[in-house]
Formats: C-alpha cells, sequence, structure tokens
C-alpha cells in the first residue's frame, strides 16, 4: 500500500503548493494525512469540487505554481464546468493535479449509486480530454507521479491520478471536528421520524439515509422515506420540489452540514419560494463524517442568519432531545419554510448497514407513501 506521507512528499517535492477538495471515503487516509500536515504549503477543505478546481485555478493565476484537487470520482459531476469553461487547453491553460477515488471501479463490489459513476469514470476523463494515470496499492509511485506531472507541465492543463480502492495505508488524522453536542444523529432520527409522522421524509447522503433505513426497519415501519444515497449537496432542492408538488403535505428535510455547504445556493431559492410545508433539518456536527471525520466549516457558521438572510420564515436550534421535542412543537404555530438546526456529536455503530432495498423500490415507496 501507499503510505500517505510518501505521496504527499514527492507531490509538494514536485512543485505541487496548495491542496484542496472534497473528502472521499478511499482517499480518506491521504485526505486526513493532508489535512494535517498541508499546513506547511497551503490546504482547503472545499465546498464542492467545482469549488476546488477554481480555487486551485486562483492559486496558480496568483503564484505560476501548482496546485492538487482530490475528490471522488461522483464529484467530477460538479468540476466538469470549471475544467472545461476555464481550465481546459482551450480556454485558459491551466494545469492542476486531480486526485480522483474510483468509487465503483468495474469489477469491485461497491454500492449501487457508485455503480454506473464507476463505469464511465475511465470514459469521463477521456471525454474531457484529461490524461490520467491509475494509482493502487502496488504503484510505484515515482514513476508515475513523474509522469502525470511532466504531462501537466507540458501541456499546461489538468492530468488526473484515479485512485483505486485500498491503494492507501491506513493514516488517522489528529484533527477533529469540535464536539458541539452530546446527542448522537442516530438518536436524533429516531426522535424525528417519531415526531414527523406522516410527513414525507427526504434524507441526505451517506450515514444518515442508512441511519434513517435501520431505524425504520427496526420499527418494523414501512420504508416510505426517500433516502438521497447519491447527489451529495441536493438533497434540500429534492425535498423543495417534493413540497411544491404536494402542498398538502409537510415536508420534512433531513441535511446535513457537508451537504448544505454543498450546494449552499438552494436555501435562497427555497427562501424565496416560500414554501409553507417544507421544514428544513440541519444535523450538523461540522464534520464530513461519511468519509472519514474531516472538518466543515459549519461549525463557525451562523445558519440563522444564513436562514433569514435567504427568506426562511423561521430558525430554530437544538442540542437535546428536549430541546428537539419543544422545536417540533414550536414549529407547529410558525410558518415556513423553517430552518431547525440540530447540534449532534461525530459517530455511528460499527455494525450500521446499508439499504437492503433497491434505489428504484425505494423511490416507488416513496411515491406510494406521497399518493
Amino acid at each position: 500500500m501507499i503510505a500517505p506521507q510518501q505521496l504527499f512528499e514527492a507531490l509538494v517535492s514536485r512543485g505541487i503548493g496548495f491542496f484542496t477538495g472534497v473528502p472521499d471515503s478511499l482517499l480518506k487516509s491521504f485526505c486526513a494525512y493532508v489535512d494535517d500536515h498541508g499546513g506547511s504549503v497551503g490546504h482547503v477543505i472545499a465546498a464542492n469540487e467545482g469549488n476546488a478546481v477554481a480555487m486551485a485555478l486562483g492559486f496558480h493565476l496568483a503564484t505560476g505554481r501548482y496546485a492538487a484537487v482530490y475528490m471522488q470520482n461522483s464529484g467530477l459531476g460538479n468540476a466538469v464546468n470549471p475544467l472545461t469553461s476555464l481550465a481546459d487547453p482551450e480556454v485558459y491553460r491551466v494545469p492542476m493535479l486531480l486526485i480522483i477515488g474510483w468509487r465503483g471501479e468495474p469489477g469491485v463490489h461497491d454500492e449501487p449509486q457508485h455503480v454506473k459513476q464507476g463505469r464511465i469514470s475511465r470514459e469521463q476523463l477521456d471525454l474531457l480530454e484529461v490524461p490520467y494515470w491509475i494509482l493502487h496499492a502496488d504503484s510505484d509511485v515515482t514513476p508515475t507521479l513523474d509522469a502525470a506531472l511532466s504531462k501537466m507541465v507540458e501541456s499546461n492543463a489538468p492530468v488526473a491520478l484515479l485512485v483505486r480502492k485500498d491503494a492507501f495505508a491506513n493514516y488517522k488524522g489528529g484533527r477533529k471536528a469540535e464536539k458541539r453536542s452530546s446527542l448522537g444523529r442516530e438518536q436524533a432520527l429516531r426522535q424525528l421520524l417519531d415526531l414527523a409522522g406522516d410527513d414525507l421524509v427526504v434524507s441526505t447522503t451517506g450515514k444518515t439515509s442508512r441511519e434513517v433505513f435501520e431505524l425504520r426497519a427496526r420499527a418494523n415501519g414501512a420504508q416510505r422515506d426517500f433516502l438521497t444515497v447519491g447527489g451529495m449537496g441536493h438533497t434540500s432542492s429534492i425535498a423543495l420540489g417534493v413540497a411544491l408538488g404536494n402542498p398538502e403535505r409537510r415536508v420534512v428535510c433531513l441535511d446535513g452540514d457537508g451537504s448544505a455547504l454543498m450546494h449552499l445556493g438552494a436555501m435562497a431559492i427555497i427562501g424565496d419560494l416560500k414554501p409553507k410545508n417544507l421544514v428544513h433539518v440541519l444535523l450538523n456536527n461540522a464534520a464530513h463524517e461519511s468519509v472519514g471525520g474531516q472538518p466543515t466549516v459549519a461549525g463557525r457558521m451562523d445558519f440563522e442568519a444564513i436562514a433569514r438572510a435567504c427568506g426562511y420564515s423561521s430558525y430554530l436550534r437544538a442540542a437535546d432531545e428536549a430541546g428537539v421535542a419543544d422545536a417540533w412543537t414550536r414549529l407547529r404555530a410558525l410558518p415556513g419554510p423553517a430552518l431547525l438546526e440540530i447540534d449532534i456529536s461525530v459517530g455511528s455503530r460499527d455494525d450500521l448497514g446499508r439499504p437492503t432495498s433497491t434505489p428504484e423500490e425505494n423511490k416507488l415507496a416513496f411515491m406510494r407513501a406521497a399518493r
């Protein structure tokens, strides 16, 4: 396996002067090492992958030096616009190194939302005309990096490393997200699902949807929630569409801080349209927990000010079960859209499973519940 330190030091010695991106589970050890040691050259955990590509471009404009942008292959969707309309050789010609976790690689078991993405990742890079090199546990890092970075400098354009599962040796990061509450996410979700009753529930990607699925199963309840297993950052927009399409039913969006940050502009649209039947629940542990626990900036943000500025009608905050119950009671008398921010702790069960139904089965179950 590749030691994260080895890759990091090899990149820095070859002129990479800035690191940015969105953490990925396949890259979590490398991301954790960069987070611990990237301060010497510069490191920013971005809101989304397009944001990271734009920062890498700006760094090069200011310094003439090169940046590395890390992401999961699903993040290529967010990165396509700045890669093709800004960094591309036919536009500004901006060199940068993309480090991409290859979820859903053909022949490697993965979750349904990663299968197609993994199958088309190489074709996506080919279509974008981004040269790439595959990095795996037995790769010789030196010649691989020399080839990739030589091509980057020669072409004055982006190149990529496509990283296979288990390429990196384990590394535990030293920086931890701040402890905001002793309330666990699963504990909060159990209470929220009970309080929501027959409301329509849309839950965000990662461990949140996994816990929602298991909570329903353990309670012998029907699977009726829309589990946004992919498309990080779009949960609140899905919930908005549901609320607009079914104005007679209350819609509860179970969002995470990393998801909300990824496409924060969705809150402005929600606030402008003012769906009275939408409750936007923000489960805030200030961490990208599902992909390694790297901190987000959400612990330092004033979401009440953001919600008010975007046009939300109401804002409430809670940090324990009593606070959640009180906030839910108060919500019944308040107009929507409402933002309920719940401070939660980082952590989940080691035996947390994954949905056993297919995404299409989940979709159909939700549609039955909605009608």
